[in-house]
């Protein structure tokens, strides 16, 4: 009995092991094991050339890659896009509600300080704005960010299209009214983006996840270039996450965002709808939303996309930019249009979408798309665009025009870009940090939710600050609020 019994394990032990062979090599993560030219295997399997009644899931994979293969190059190519003398003369002439000058340029950097006027008021530069992503600051009220001295103020048009509606912030007078400013006291500019950066976070991960995921080889990626606060909190519309690495270029979860030359459809974080975003429709809403500085639709490349699939990115964008330039100019409403200058982290792509965008009639610039790996890396790139637009300003405007740096504002970014010439900041990182139980000082980032500071009795949060919570509350308290998870701790921090 026992020998039989041994015997049967032997059995046993064989057919499991040739199942799992045949699950490993037939499992389409895996095909490459059947390439191996091992004689055991090739007696093992079958051949992937017998016949059979059901196709193999590998000839299935190609089946369906040629027909999509073949439908993409059916499709004629698309029009190049416009160029900058298709555009009517006059939209080339300086706005009267809208323009920027120059009070000082530094002798010593780039650096430059400017006053921009806009129909609700105007702004000093080069200066951090403020991202209130759903037309609110979290924690902060426009009265107290009017006196932190916020002139400018980003909104995002993504959440505001999905809650409450272009429709419902129009017949509310528009965001200004509909976040309760005030003429001569709260009333100030506000700029509103596109909505396509956090469309198109759903589908590539957010700049942050696309540098951690997309890590290089030679370890570069630095954790403390902080964008994953860029452009507004991101929402996602849950679904199951796809397995597997991402491939290069490639999304690394189940995308729900489909993109075409018409525009991109996108899945609503709320509802489920299906909702599709296209230029002319995204500058409809920021009419509606009746902003001072309207951003067009662009695609957002994830960090590791090829040099192929880059170009292709950035033309599109071109053509898609011109359309929502075209649409504005249809009735202009006092507001200005930036163009969004793109191409990654290679220089001539970057150059070639400079050159383009200048030659159309936007009101001002921001620089956009993944810079680079680390802080080096995207200072040394913000070096090159703007030198080059230095030149354009010179050659092409013969007057200064903004230049916005979209979704990063980490104070040691600012510091370093603001010598290089550009205007404007945005991200909610400050905000972000606060709630989460980390203050910005003049003595670097305080980590209030830490133990150490339990007993900080009569510690001022930052002893040069004149702020009413530096005045009037110490360590101790703000530890014990964020602990509790009191309300009040998000508007003192």
């Amino acid at each position: 009995k026992t020998t039989i019994l041994k015997d049967r394990m032997r059995q046993g032990s064989s057919l499991v092991f040739i199942a799992l062979v045949m699950a490993l090599v037939y499992h389409p993560r895996y095909l490459h094991v059947s390439s191996l030219k091992l004689p055991f295997l090739r007696r093992l399997l079958p051949s992937r050339t017998s016949t059979s009644t059901s196709p193999s899931r590998l000839t299935t994979t190609r089946m369906k890659t040629s027909k999509a293969e073949k439908k993409r190059r059916s499709l004629p190519p698309p029009e190049p896009a416009p160029p900058g003398s298709s555009f009517p003369k006059e939209a080339f002439a300086q706005k009267s509600f809208f323009h920027q000058e120059v009070l000082h340029q530094s002798s010593k950097s780039s650096a430059r300080v400017t006053r921009v006027t806009t129909p609700h008021g105007s702004f000093l530069t080069p200066s951090f704005v403020a991202v209130a992503t759903n037309a609110a600051l979290k924690g902060v009220s426009i009265d107290a960010a009017r006196a932190a001295n916020q002139d400018l103020i980003f909104c995002n048009s993504y959440h505001l299209l999905l809650q409450p509606g272009p429709e419902v912030i129009e017949e509310a007078g528009g965001l200004h009214k509909y976040m309760g400013m005030k003429e001569g006291s709260t009333m100030g500019p506000l700029i509103t983006d596109s909505g396509g950066f956090q469309v198109f976070s759903l589908k590539y991960g957010t700049v942050f996840e696309d540098l951690k995921t997309a890590k290089r080889t030679d370890g570069s990626f630095d954790a403390s270039l902080d964008v994953s606060a860029s452009r507004g909190e991101l929402k996602r519309a849950a679904r199951p996450a796809s397995p597997g690495p991402a491939s290069r270029g490639g999304s690394r979860r189940k995308s729900s965002v489909k993109v075409t030359e018409e525009g991109v459809v996108f899945t609503s974080y709320r509802d489920g709808r299906e909702v599709l975003l296209t230029p002319e429709s995204t500058v409809a809403a920021q009419k509606a939303y009746g902003s001072d500085i309207i951003i067009p639709l662009d695609e957002l490349p994830s960090y590791d996309t090829s040099r192929e699939d880059l170009v292709k990115s950035v033309e599109l964008t071109h053509r898609w930019e011109a359309r929502s330039l075209r649409e504005h100019l249809k009735d202009v409403k006092g507001q200005a249009m930036y163009g969004v200058v793109h191409g990654g982290v290679e220089r001539d792509v970057r150059k070639g979408s400079l050159d383009y965008l200048t030659d159309l009639p936007f009101d001002g610039f921001c620089v956009g798309g993944s810079l680079g790996g680390n802080r080096e890396e995207m200072l040394g790139m913000l070096d090159y665009v703007m030198e080059e637009y230095r030149e354009i300003e010179r050659s092409k405007f013969g007057r200064s025009k903004p230049l916005h740096l979209l979704g990063i504002a980490d104070e040691a970014s600012i510091r370093e870009a603001v010598t290089l010439g550009i205007d404007t900041f945005d991200s909610c990182y400050p905000t972000r940090l606060a709630r989460h139980g980390t203050l910005l000082t003049r003595e670097g980032k305080l980590h209030i939710k830490s133990g150490k500071h339990k007993k900080s009795y009569g510690v001022p949060i930052d002893e040069k600050c004149g702020c009413d919570t530096c005045k009037k509350y110490d360590r101790a308290y703000m530890n014990h609020l964020y602990r509790a998870s009191e309300p009040l701790f998000l508007q003192l921090a």
